[in-house]
Order: structure tokens, then sequence, then C-alpha cells
């Protein structure tokens, strides 16, 4: 079973941050000793460390386009009455038309005198068509009022749509450039992590800037968004006995989090789990964070609760991009527990 977990800061990244992206140099992480090629590395991280804010704009443009869309339904629903209400106004003409016709309206008061059989009758007679007259001009002005709102208010709906139509437009754009945008940057970071493991040697830590938000939780899940893959001991032609650890299924470049406080104790690149970061928790526990495209930390390093400590990748003995954590009780393989129920009783559910 497959399950997913969202975070409304990273939803819209792949449609957004990359305008970030796009705007910042390549460069060095400025680090003594730390070899610049792995600016790329730095690059995407400020994709993800900004993409709160070019979140915020996307989102701000989305709810805009949506009150457009509402207020042109608005447009059209005022419209559709007016239409109504001009209907019922060119009926009520028509028929003050056709009783003016049968009372003989339009023919002179004298005429009216000399051939009406009782005068008196004749004057109530044409009060009656005088009012008929007054109703006939007080709805040919209703009308007319009518048709002149009806056009503007039918010019204001075709401006609303267009505009609409025009965000949209644009939206769809933006987000094919960035896909692209980030789809090179990404598979350019890998290319770095699949050196790094041919050579059997680490670049150096990449220093990323840390996101804004500070935990107040103990314990926090290894990356914000993603999707549960392979399990703890699943069993498969691609491990040697059952996997050992929860897989999160996310894209390359992805920051990781330590998911407590600790220390780092190894930072490797080379062999089946490629690149990868083991932490030792302050409860005398190891966690393993493995096929990384980056590293963040250096060994002998102290590390808070979701501190950005690597990039995710697929490197190593990997089919696709995720991120391999596992929980062990010393920092070496075959003494790993399953990682989903010891993340559980620390309050952290996946």
């Amino acid at each position: 079973m497959r399950f997913t977990r969202r975070h409304p800061l990273l939803v819209a990244v792949t449609l957004c941050a990359l305008a970030v992206l796009a705007a910042r140099p390549t460069e060095g992480d400025g680090v003594p000793g730390h070899d610049p090629v792995s600016g790329v590395g730095a690059e995407v991280a400020r994709l993800y460390e900004e993409a709160a804010a070019a979140t915020e704009r996307y989102e701000a443009g989305r709810r805009e386009a949506e009150e457009q869309r509402a207020r042109a339904q608005r447009l059209e629903e005022r419209l559709d009455r007016e239409r109504r209400d001009l209907a019922g106004l060119h009926e009520d003409l028509g028929r003050i038309a056709s009783s003016q016709y049968r009372d003989g309206g339009g023919l002179p008061l004298t005429a009216h005198l000399l051939l009406a059989d009782d005068p008196e009758q004749m004057m109530r007679g044409q009060r009656v068509v005088r009012q008929a007259e007054a109703s006939l001009d007080k709805a040919i002005g209703l009308s007319e009022r009518a048709e002149a709102r009806l056009a503007r208010d039918e010019a204001k709906a075709a401006a609303a749509w267009k505009r609409l139509e025009k965000r949209n437009t644009e939206l769809a754009v933006l987000r094919r450039d960035i896909e692209a945008k980030l789809e090179a940057a990404r598979w350019k970071l890998q290319g770095q992590a699949d050196a790094s493991v041919a050579a059997g040697a680490c670049r150096g830590a990449v220093r990323l800037g840390q996101p804004r938000t500070r935990f107040t939780t103990r314990w926090v899940a290894p990356v914000e968004t993603y999707e549960l893959s392979a399990s703890y001991g699943r069993g498969g032609a691609r491990w040697a006995n059952r996997h050992t650890g929860q897989d999160f299924a996310v894209p390359i470049g992805t920051p990781v989090r330590a998911v407590g406080a600790g220390t780092v104790v190894k930072v490797s690149c080379g062999g089946a789990f490629g690149i990868e970061v083991v932490l030792r928790h302050v409860d005398g526990y190891y966690t393993q964070y493995a096929h990384l495209a980056a590293v963040a930390v250096d060994q002998g390093e102290r590390v808070t609760p979701g501190q950005w400590i690597g990039q995710s990748g697929t490197s190593g003995n990997s089919t696709g991009p995720h991120l391999h954590f596992e929980v062990r009780v010393t920092p070496e393989m075959g003494s790993a527990v399953d990682p989903v129920p010891w993340l559980a009783r620390r309050g952290v559910p996946l």
C-alpha cells in the first residue's frame, strides 16, 4: 500500500521555485577545502530553501485567478437576470402598444371630441391613453437603460474571462519552464553524485542554507513531502535477504533531514548504498540516509532535529530516485529495526 504525506509549503515546488533557481548563479559553497563543483547541489538546495516564498507567490496568483473566475461567473449570472428582465420589458412594450392601437392612441384630441358620443367618457378615455403613453415612455426608458447595462456587463464579463484565460496560459508556460529546468538541474546533481561513487570518495559537504522552520518537536520525518515505497522486511531480487529500511520516493535534490538530534558518525560515497550518512542519536540508536545525491554535513558534526544533512538521489544500488532510511542499534549493517513503528513511538507517523 502506498501512503502520501503533503506539506502545503512544498506542494507547488515543481511549479514555482525554479523561477528562483533560474535567477541565481551557480557558485561554490564557499567553505575552505570543499569542491566548488558541488555548487550545483547548493543551487538545487536554494531552490528548496526559497520554495516557500515562491510557492506563496504562485498561490497568490492562483487565488487571484480563482477570484477572477468567480467574478466572471457572477457577471454571467447577472447577465442572465438582465436578459430575462429585458425580455419582460419587451413583452410589456408590446402589450402597451397593442392597447394604444386598439384605443385609437395617437389621434388628435379634437378628432376624439368630434367622434365621441359622450365627451366626458371620451375625456376619461383620454386620461387612460395619456397614462398608457406615460407607461410606454417609462417602459421604453427602462428598456434602453437595461440594454445599455447589459452591453456594459457583457463587455465586463468578456474582459474577465479574457484575463482568466491569460492567467491560466501564463501558469501553464511557467509550469513547463520550471519542470524542464528543475529536471536538468537534478540530473546534473546526480551526475556529480555518480562520479563521486565511482571514485569512492566524497566531494565534501555542500553547505546548504537551512530552512527557516525551527522544529519544536524532538523527532521529525526524514523528508517533508514523499510517497512511501519499499518497506522494511520486504523481499525481492534487489536485496540479498530482506529490505532493511523504509524507502521514501522523492525527486533528486530533495532536502533530507536529520530525524532527531545527534552526531554524524559516517559519511560514505561508495558501495551499494551510494552516498550515505549515518547519525548516532542521544538515545543510542543510529539512523542511516542512503542513495543520496549530495551530503551537507561532515563526520563528527552535531545536528539538530529537521536539519538538512543532504539531498536525495539515486546513487549506488538504486533503481530510481528515493531516500533509503534505516534505524539501527549499531552503526553497521545487520542491526536494523523497522523504522516505521520506531518513528511512530516518537510521535512521527508516516
